[in-house]
């Protein structure tokens, strides 16, 4: 078995492909769109599992919202995002990682700190020129 499971099918490569060519943090019907430009007959089930498998190896990340569909970093490295209140765009944001941050929150509430997820949320810098326009 590979690092990607057992089998890197064409639907497979072609879904990790689609994700890891983006910065935009694709939803699982936008990938679904781009490929059918390659595969037409791929089904969205498809997709789905695919991105599924994907994020459960680690290979990409899914990034869950309330009230809205998850949405897929092809960047797995360490680092934070942005997401835009208006159009609901997700954007990369590359600065240092609080330092010890893990460490100091489990000296404080006593729990095992696997890892964080910290977002930040307002306004675009698109969205925030429309509205001065």
């Amino acid at each position: 078995m590979g690092a990607i499971g057992p089998r890197m099918t064409r639907q497979k490569q072609l879904v990790l492909d689609i994700v890891q060519g983006t910065t935009s943090h694709p939803t699982a019907d936008w990938v679904y769109q781009e490929a059918r430009r390659q595969i037409p007959d791929i089904s969205l089930g498809t997709v789905y599992r695919n991105l599924n498998t994907l994020a459960q190896q680690g290979i990409i990340r899914e990034m869950t919202y309330a009230g809205a569909s998850s949405r897929y970093d092809g960047n797995v490295e360490a680092h934070y995002h942005f997401v835009c209140e208006d159009c609901k765009r997700v954007f990369d944001i590359f600065i240092d990682r609080a330092e010890n941050l893990d460490e100091k929150a489990e000296e404080m509430s006593g729990h095992e700190i696997q890892g964080h997820r910290l977002e930040f949320y307002g306004r675009c810098a698109e969205c925030r020129k429309a509205t001065v326009s």
